[in-house]
């Protein structure tokens, strides 16, 4: 056996310790320098979680910031009040005069013929130029004999009207001050984002110079008694009655909408406002100001927007553009720029100026924003021989007529005569009538070709087709459907056959006739078969 002296392992385990603080220290200096490098690499980048103390002076910076917009617009933003004069006795004065006409009671008389006191009205507004031009709604001046118009100075100043846009709600006031005025600035409201922070200004119930936050809810919304030219900004911010015409204001202190409307089921804030885009706001101001109304172009034509389904039925590739449903021939003894190219109901306008129709509404706010006078080229889809096919224009912009009433108002329900129907349009929901000469000459009809909607069954398909955003009923009793999925329907017959070929998820387009005034309106309606 052989054995290892001590002495020699002895040298042998000193050899190991030598080696082992080597590897020991050169390992210590790879650790300090990997810790330098992971340091410097984690420096360059933020932490996500941040401090307590940071955490904490978030709603502080915030505060300050509301405080600082606050102080900055508020001197602009003015309080409105109006007065409207009334002559007339009440309902009970004159019941009480018929009552005591042989009295000869003097006191009586006397409050017989006590008038009415006068209607006061308050709302807001904001000054936009240092001379004393203001914006406001037109319902908070509306039928106003005097308007009366407080500074935050505690200045008071009567106002006279510049202009109205009842299209937009919009009026221009001017008061004469013997000093410049402090303004606001009229924003980007197409800058805005859903989810931004802004400040409502006004006077809810008089109470002048009050502020609320909120945020912007949603952009381009319709509310229920929407007007073409009111595509609103939709806010949490606390809107009540009083806040009609003040300023919606972002954090950089402009303005990028004026308070409107609000949704509510009291009268008062239910938590969703509707303020006038600054976009639309600052068009308006500009022509009011200039030429005491707004002049709109007009092409002479009634809309619809191209919904998936009429895409489909129609072999389009994408859901755009705007069909024309019916074309005015003239407007105030000339004819209208679209009857002079020869546009046609059922034609689709998908291009305006080199722009892409996204809807009819689209195209109606690019013509209603091109000067009017001015050369505007489009470009449309007609069909022809069952094939959609392009075709162009250049047209000539003429200036649009004030419209008496609001697109999208409900179809008059009218309360059926005729004799009963031979079919139903079961599945829809519809009992249609085929087309007599006294259903024609009783519903005003003449040359309206169709099936007449006799019933609409509230728990069918048809009635749940309703207008956005205002929840009216897309189809009424009375509307005679002139075509379905492209085919004229004159006969029970027709009808059935085209809705046999229907499956679940195959679109489903209209073309209605609406009688309004005794007067044909083209309409048409797009839905899903379910």
């Amino acid at each position: 056996m052989f054995h290892v002296s001590k002495d020699n392992a002895t040298d042998q385990e000193r050899a190991i310790l030598r080696k082992l603080r080597v590897w020991i220290a050169a390992l210590a200096v790879a650790c300090l320098v990997a810790g330098i490098g992971i340091g410097a690499m984690l420096s360059g980048h933020p932490t996500k979680a941040q401090p307590e103390a940071q955490i904490a002076r978030a709603p502080e910076a915030l505060s300050a910031s509301f405080a600082e917009i606050a102080r900055r617009v508020e001197p602009a933003v003015v309080n409105i009040e109006t007065m409207q004069a009334s002559t007339e006795l009440t309902d009970k004065d004159n019941e009480d005069k018929d009552d005591d006409a042989a009295s000869n009671n003097p006191l009586l008389d006397m409050f017989r013929r006590q008038q009415r006191r006068p209607t006061r009205g308050v709302g807001s507004g904001f000054i936009v130029n240092a001379k004393g031009f203001i914006l406001t709604n037109e319902h908070v001046i509306d039928d106003a004999n005097r308007i009366s118009v407080g500074l935050q100075s505690g200045e008071k100043y009567p106002a006279r009207v510049i202009g109205t846009d009842p299209e937009t709600d919009v009026a221009v006031l001017k008061i004469e001050a013997p000093h410049d005025l402090p303004t606001v600035t009229l924003g980007d409201s197409n800058a805005a984002q859903v989810g931004d922070w802004v400040l409502a200004m006004g006077s809810p119930f008089g109470l002048d110079q009050t502020v609320t936050a909120g945020i912007i809810s949603k952009k381009e919304r319709e509310s229920p008694y929407f007007n073409i030219f009111q595509r609103f900004l939709q806010t949490d911010a606390a809107i009540n009655r009083g806040n009609s015409g003040g300023p919606l204001v972002n954090m950089r202190g402009e303005v990028v909408g004026m308070n409107s409307q609000i949704a509510t089921s009291t009268g008062d804030y239910n938590g969703i406002g509707f303020a006038l885009p600054a976009n639309e706001t600052s068009f308006v101001y500009k022509q009011l100001v200039a030429q005491g109304k707004v002049k709109r172009g007009y092409l002479g034509i009634t809309l619809e927007s191209v919904h998936e389904e009429f895409a489909k039925v129609y072999g389009m590739t994408e859901a755009k553009g705007a069909i024309i449903t019916s074309v005015s021939p003239t407007e105030g003894g000339q004819e209208t720029p679209a009857a002079k190219v020869g546009l046609q109901p059922n034609d689709i306008i998908v291009e305006f100026e080199g722009n892409s129709i996204a809807s009819a509404q689209d195209l109606i706010q690019r013509v209603a924003s091109t000067p009017v006078g001015q050369s505007a080229s489009l470009v449309y889809l007609r069909e022809i021989d069952g094939k959609l096919e392009k075709k162009t224009a250049t047209v000539v912009l003429s200036e649009r007529p004030l419209l008496p009433g609001a697109r999208g108002t409900e179809s008059p329900k009218i309360t059926p005569r005729d004799p009963d129907p031979r079919g139903n349009a079961l599945r829809l929901g519809l009992t249609l009538a085929e087309l007599t000469p006294q259903l024609v000459t009783e519903r005003h009809l003449t040359g309206v070709k169709g099936l007449y909607i006799k019933d609409i069954d509230p728990n069918g398909l048809a009635a749940e087709v309703r207008i956005s955003p205002s929840g009216t009923p897309a189809l009424s009793e009375g509307d005679v459907i002139n075509r379905i999925n492209r085919i004229p329907v004159n006969t029970l017959g027709d009808f059935q056959r085209v809705l046999n070929g229907l499956k679940t998820g195959d679109p489903i387009v209209l073309h209605v006739t609406t009688i309004q005034r005794d007067r044909p309106i083209q309409r048409i309606v797009q839905f899903t078969y379910q």
